[in-house]
C-alpha cells in the first residue's frame, strides 16, 4: 500500500492550554511532497488525531476504499490523481466526507465550473500550523460537507 498510519504514542498535551481533541477523529492527509505531508501529519498527530498519509491521489483513493475517515486534507497538484480528481471520485460515489484542500494554487476555475466539488475549506500554501489546526477543528466541529458550505480560503 502507498499510504501509512500515524498514531500518537501517548495522549498529547494541548499546546495552547485548550482541551485535548478527541482521538476518535480519523484524518487522511494527501500530498506528493513528503516534507509537507509529514509536517501536516505530525501537527495533527500532536493534536491527538489518528492520521493516515498518502503520497498521491491514487494512494488516497485506495485508502478511502479500505477505511472510513472523518476528514480528508489533500493537495491539488499531484501525479496520477489530482486533488480535484479525488474530489470528483468522492462526489461520484456519494461519499459524504469533508475536505480541506491544502494547495499552493487553488483551482478556482474548476470549482466555478463544477461547484459541487468545492471543498469545505482551502488553505493556501504556505499556511501556519495554527491555521491548519483551527480549520480542522472548525470543519470537524461543524460537520461541514463540501456541498453545503461556501468555500473559505485561509492564506
Amino acid at each position: 500500500m502507498k499510504y501509512h498510519t500515524i498514531r500518537p504514542q501517548e495522549e498529547p498535551a494541548a499546546a495552547d492550554g485548550q482541551a485535548r481533541i478527541a482521538t476518535a477523529h480519523r484524518i487522511l492527509v494527501v500530498d506528493d511532497e513528503s516534507a509537507m505531508r509529514n509536517l501536516i501529519s505530525s501537527a495533527l498527530v500532536q493534536s491527538g488525531y489518528h492520521v493516515d498519509a498518502a503520497e498521491d491521489g491514487a494512494a488516497a483513493w485506495e485508502a478511502l476504499q479500505v477505511k472510513d475517515y472523518d476528514l480528508l486534507i489533500t493537495d491539488n497538484n499531484m501525479p496520477k490523481v489530482s486533488g480535484v480528481d479525488l474530489l470528483d471520485k468522492l462526489h461520484a460515489t456519494a461519499k459524504a466526507l469533508p475536505v480541506i484542500m491544502a494547495t499552493g494554487d487553488a483551482p478556482e476555475e474548476e470549482f466555478n465550473r463544477r461547484p459541487w466539488l468545492q471543498p469545505a475549506a482551502t488553505l493556501l500554501k504556505p499556511f501556519a500550523i495554527a491555521e491548519l489546526r483551527e480549520t480542522v477543528q472548525r470543519i470537524l466541529r461543524e460537520g461541514l460537507e463540501p456541498s453545503k458550505v461556501a468555500q473559505s480560503y485561509v492564506s
